[in-house]
């Protein structure tokens, strides 16, 4: 799913419960992470709960620019939403398009900064520099 199509059925949402189900919804519907994908490395640190995000780099073919990929998991449902988000924000984007982007003004945009927890929010901008320190070491 995009982050348009995101945007777009968020904006159809007037209840902050039913945004918080459609969050929820967005986590289950994620790829499964593999388990070998459950690592230290992988772990994302000053989230509250737990949270692994996985990098792949995909080179890209004659003189197209490296693509990021990623894959996320959590074991709390709202924050797998917030990771389903992140990654429609992300992912297939180059290093550099990422390195431009930011993803909590794209929350801000969604009302969703303003109702998370504080804690939450702490997580949800670890999330968003993890990302940007692996496009920043994709760039090299």
């Amino acid at each position: 799913m995009t982050i348009e199509q995101i945007t777009s059925d968020f904006e159809l949402l007037d209840e902050w419960e039913d945004k918080y189900r459609y969050v929820i919804e967005l986590g289950r519907s994620l790829a499964p992470m593999v388990e070998s994908d459950r690592t230290e490395a992988n772990k994302v640190r000053g989230c509250a709960s737990q949270v692994w995000l996985a990098t792949s780099v995909e080179p890209g073919q004659a003189g197209e620019p490296t693509r990021l990929a990623f894959t996320g998991d959590s074991d709390a449902h709202i924050v797998k939403g917030l990771i389903a988000i992140l990654l429609s924000i992300h992912s297939g984007k180059t290093a550099a398009e990422i390195a431009a982007t930011d993803a909590l003004a794209v929350f801000a945009g969604l009302g969703l900064k303003d109702h998370l927890s504080q804690q939450r929010s702490n997580g949800l901008a670890s999330m968003a520099q993890r990302i940007k320190r692996d496009a920043a070491a994709a760039l090299g």
